[in-house]
């Protein structure tokens, strides 16, 4: 097998250009789609290859990021032309489009829809023709690579439907897991340097996946056989008490002058006197090869790096909807319910690239393959952000991430708010969760009185957090009431 998949592939590749290349050029819709879909077979093949093998050559994984992201544009507008006949259906919703927040991260939405105003089809061809022309020349320039993908050694993985790989992997992060995989094995300390450590920052925005990104490395066998001890600090649980703790195991014999790497999380802002004292102590209790990866929402960490600063962002939308798509419908072919397919293209929409809403959403979809159920929850979802944005100007996934109120309607009634006060992460053994869950405050399950905790999310990923968020339920004329107050 390993003597021929060069072979094949490279074969796969070649058809795939020539193939284009003869039929590329001014196609119809039926065609295009059909064109789109072969070069997007093609394109996931290589894909897929790559991410069942361990790459090190940096080149390589930013080739193959580039292919995975113009496969995921291309998946997209595949999903776009074959379910837009739909949108003539919801053009008298209420929609919440082309708002700024929206636009913001979405770089293919945003050309699709200031376009729309002229002739939305006509644009969603010329998008669609760019996207396979840069699928082709994707494809084109890595034909030559993938005949050396068999010389990297394979992960050793098991076979899972791909519904349940996502729901159990990290996803879109490949190249990022390689790079710390490298630092943390291969590069080595300069030999004139007092100091012991080499310092990895990892900067991103709230819940993009920097804790999970760092989980998923430190699981990985060759880490931990390549370090005697991993530990892990949380500021902002981190206390004085935690420093006296490991200066005792610091000064234990059989664990002084060891090869370590500590995992910081900082949440909120850097305290340098902490961080001091924990980079003064470690370095007494450890000898050369020792790492730190630091990781914060603050670009202010980036100065304590040895290394160049990993940044992370959110996901494209075009990989979030690929992502939603498969933990929603499963091992279902999306095909097969052109409507509901549609439905959940417009629901994506509105989470705003959320991965835990993504779980969250898609989990309460899958259990109900109703379309008037599925219209309710994106009904639920539009109003929910459009009272936010003319409350707030913000998407309410905004507003919790810079730790303001954010709203929610509540299913099946019009006389009550919920509001959203703050959220937070934690996990199972170190406070006991509540027993009330999103859902049951969303269904109106449930009506307690005050601020109360509900349970949004367990994550099936490291290092296993809990989501939870803090509500308050207001009744309207409560609301009122306290609105004429303060006037």
């Amino acid at each position: 097998m390993e003597i021929f998949l060069p072979a094949v592939l490279g074969e796969l590749a070649t058809r795939s250009v020539s193939f284009v290349i003869n039929k590329y050029s001014k196609l119809p819709v039926q065609a295009m789609e059909i064109n789109l879909e072969r070069i997007l077979l093609r394109a996931q093949v290589i894909v897929e290859e790559a991410e069942g093998r361990h790459i090190t050559n940096q080149g390589m994984l930013r080739q193959l990021r580039m292919l995975r992201d113009a496969m995921y544009q291309g998946f997209y507008m595949l999903d776009t032309l074959r379910y837009r006949a739909f949108e003539q259906d919801d053009a008298g919703d209420n929609k919440v489009r082309n708002h700024s927040w929206a636009l913001s991260k979405f770089s293919c939405a945003k050309r699709l829809c200031l376009s729309s105003s002229s002739s939305p089809k006509a644009s969603q061809e010329v998008v669609a023709e760019n996207v396979l022309d840069s699928l082709r020349t994707m494809i084109l320039d890595a034909s030559e690579s993938v005949m050396f993908l068999t010389t990297y050694p394979r992960l050793h993985r098991q076979p899972y439907n791909m519904h349940i790989l996502l729901g159990n992997c990290m996803f879109g992060r490949q190249m990022e897991m390689e790079l710390i995989l490298h630092f943390l094995l291969h590069t080595q300390p300069c030999s004139g340097r007092h100091d012991r450590f080499d310092v990895l920052p990892i900067v991103g925005p709230a819940i993009c996946g920097k804790s999970t990104l760092v989980a998923h490395v430190c699981n990985d066998e060759r880490v931990r056989d390549h370090f005697s001890q991993i530990a892990f600090f949380r500021h902002g649980t981190f206390k004085d008490e935690d420093i006296e703790i490991w200066t005792d195991r610091c000064t234990m014999r059989h664990e002084q002058h060891m090869k370590l790497l500590i995992v910081f999380e900082v949440v909120g802002e850097l305290n340098d006197d902490l961080w001091g004292s924990l980079y003064s102590l470690s370095r007494k209790c450890t000898t050369g090869g020792s790492k730190i990866i630091i990781t914060s929402r603050s670009d202010k960490i980036r100065k304590l790096g040895t290394t160049q600063t990993m940044t992370l962002k959110h996901l494209p939308h075009e990989a979030f909807w690929y992502f939603f798509k498969v933990i929603t419908f499963g091992s279902t072919d999306p095909k097969m319910h052109p409507r509901l397919a549609y439905l959940a293209m417009e629901i994506s929409k509105m989470l705003n690239g959320s991965l835990i809403a993504a779980n969250v959403i898609g989990g309460l979809l899958r259990t109900n393959f109703s379309i008037q159920y599925w219209c309710k929850i994106l009904k639920f979802l539009r109003g929910s952000v459009e009272k936010s944005i003319s409350m707030h100007g913000e998407h309410p996934c905004d507003l919790l991430a810079k730790s303001k109120t954010g709203y929610i309607r509540r299913l099946g009634t019009t006389t009550e708010d919920v509001f959203i006060s703050s959220q937070y992460q934690t996990c199972s053994s170190q406070e006991e969760l509540p027993e009330i869950t999103a859902q049951d405050v969303v269904y109106g399950g449930v009506k307690p009185e005050g601020a109360f905790k509900a349970l949004v999310w367990k994550s099936p990923l490291p290092p296993y957090r809990c989501y939870i968020n803090i509500y308050e339920i207001q009744q309207l004329q409560t609301r009122l009431v306290k609105k004429r107050r303060s006037e």
